[in-house]
């Protein structure tokens, strides 16, 4: 069975062709969501994908826009109304970040989202993932992006693995030599790559039978052997550090004003040594504070 050369141009033509005829319809792709937001709808979209399914972000990514539909109007923000409208999304310190970012792009461009990726990498909570992306899908420049599902794709058709490895720097390189030429060729590329990642060679139940790049397919060629997995686990969420982290925000959200009397904050919580741990991470991520006896949302 024949295997791909990272070069060839026949795994990028059947990848791409098959985004055209089954790429899922999300807001963030179509013209009137650019043509409203532009690059800030783009930057914002990434920022609540990240480690976040599909289907949850959604719903909040229109209600962020729907208020603060600009960067400027993110900067003008409270950081208690940023956290309060990231309700439970989930790692809520990219609240914080996202909000820090438009506070940036506010002071440093304008009030523009900036097209270069080293300025993009330059604002908070923007790493090689987000700031090639929205170079990628905002602007249109030839970039590789690579992010979870790009990758398993990759190190199953290239290498004959069965997950990828630990996210590296080589992983960019690797993309680039895959990129058609052409700008948009690159752009829809890139985001056919996570969408297959996404919803074909996904990570517990591939459906190579629907794979647009079965027949080229190293991993499959070999048997699909499993050849183990060295990315490090993510903790259980229950009964974690983070959930208790979510609960006492959760109170703070619901509470009149965004703050409550300490000790009432989940004082039932089953191991009281985790919720003081967990309100001693919030207050260190300047996600609550402690004034005269009281939690709050910060101000």
């Amino acid at each position: 069975m024949p295997v791909s050369s990272p070069s060839s141009p026949r795994l990028v033509e059947d990848v791409s062709d098959w985004f055209d005829t089954h790429a899922r319809d999300l807001p963030w792709r179509r013209a009137d969501f650019h043509g409203e937001y532009g690059a800030w709808g783009t930057l914002v979209s990434e920022f609540m994908l990240q480690q976040t399914p599909v289907a949850r972000v959604i719903p909040h990514l229109a209600a962020w826009l729907g208020r603060w539909p600009t960067p400027a109007a993110t900067a003008a923000a409270t950081p208690a109304d940023i956290v309060q409208q990231w309700a439970n999304l989930g790692y809520p310190r990219r609240a914080l970040w996202l909000h820090r970012a438009a506070v940036e792009i506010t002071q440093r461009h304008g009030g523009e989202v900036p097209r270069d990726v080293d300025a993009l990498l330059a604002l908070s909570g923007i790493g090689d993932y987000t700031a090639r992306a929205v170079a990628t899908f905002a602007f249109g420049d030839r970039h590789p992006v690579v992010d979870t599902n790009t990758r398993r794709v990759m190190a199953r058709a290239l290498d004959g693995k069965s997950q990828p490895g630990p996210a590296a720097r080589r992983d960019l390189a690797e993309m680039a030599a895959l990129l058609p030429e052409g700008d948009r060729e690159a752009a829809v590329f890139n985001a056919a790559m996570m969408e297959l990642g996404a919803v074909v060679c996904t990570a517990r139940s591939p459906r190579c039978d629907q794979c647009p790049i079965v027949v080229r397919c190293a991993w499959v060629a070999a048997g699909c052997p499993d050849t183990g997995d060295e990315r490090r686990r993510q903790a259980r969420y229950e009964g974690s550090d983070r959930q208790a982290r979510g609960a006492v925000l959760k109170v703070l959200r619901d509470a009149d004003g965004g703050e409550a009397v300490a000790e009432a904050v989940i004082h039932d919580w089953a191991d009281p040594a985790q919720r003081d741990r967990a309100i001693d991470s919030l207050i260190a991520d300047g996600l609550v504070e402690a004034v005269d006896g009281k939690l709050r949302l910060p101000r």
